[in-house]
């Protein structure tokens, strides 16, 4: 009986030290990194740049006092130019693909073409000297740090008044238009990318780049005589359509903050 139990306790000593042999010989692993959270594109951002833009408009004549057409030819004018922009928006990461916003933004400028009255032989010219804008967008990240976007929404425009010349002579007609202001609305898109390019770490800073088209209402200019400022009796009608495309200079004042939980 005094054997059994010897043998038994042998044999008991014996597992546990393999086992213990076994433990000791498991290999170290490291506990697995986390990957880097994406920045949110949530939070305000300003922006400034500048840009190039044009514009054509149907223009009829018709009578100051009745509307009614004095001729029946319809012209399309234009004109083309430079601005400079500025503005400022929000926007809210929605998902980890898309990002909704609102702005509002200024244009500043010389976006300048004809309009003339063929039938008095008279022309000048005419400039979109300034517009602002307020609307939303919508965008798609195509990676982290580059959102694809659609925009549109409300739009004002002034455009300038002009000294009327003949159109056989080049001399002064004695006629003039005053300066006026146009609503309508606008529908655009673009691409907005962070500038960590090239080794460059350049937190919160980004670059967009818009086209924009913009459509405004109809406005009868009425010529008015230099002298006097009176009515002439005809109008050249104007509707405008504005179409620009810009780069600015963005900066997203949360960029380097945490990321949205969805």
């Amino acid at each position: 009986m005094k054997k059994l139990l010897l043998a038994v306790t042998a044999m008991a000593a014996m597992t546990g030290t393999a086992s213990a042999a076994d433990l000791a010989a498991r290999p170290y692993t490291k506990a697995p990194i986390a990957a880097p959270l994406a920045p949110s594109w949530t939070g305000f951002y300003i922006f400034g740049g500048g840009g190039g833009g044009l514009w054509n408009a149907d223009t009829t004549i018709n009578s100051t006092a009745t509307g009614a057409a004095l001729i029946g030819l319809n012209q399309k004018q234009g004109g083309e130019g430079w601005f400079g922009t500025v503005g400022a928006g929000y926007d809210w990461q929605v998902n980890p693909t898309w990002v909704i916003g609102a702005f509002a933004d200024g244009q500043f400028g010389s976006i300048k073409g004809t309009i003339q009255d063929q039938g008095a032989l008279i022309a000048g010219n005419i400039k979109n000297d300034y517009s602002w804008a307020v609307g939303g967008r919508v965008g798609y990240l195509v990676a982290p740090n580059v959102l694809s976007y659609v925009n549109a929404g409300y739009s004002s425009s002034h455009w300038k008044g002009t000294t009327l010349l003949s159109t056989v002579t080049g001399g002064a007609s004695g006629l003039h238009t005053d300066g006026f202001d146009r609503s309508g609305w606008f529908i655009g898109g673009g691409v907005e990318n962070n500038l960590n390019i090239f080794g460059i770490s350049a937190p919160g800073w980004f670059m967009k780049t818009e086209y924009r088209s913009a459509f405004y209402d109809r406005k009868n200019i009425s010529e008015r005589v230099d002298t006097t400022n009176a009515l002439f009796g005809r109008d050249i009608t104007f509707k405008p359509w504005v179409q620009t495309i810009s780069t600015s200079l963005v900066y997203r004042f949360n960029w380097t903050g945490p990321a949205v939980k969805y």
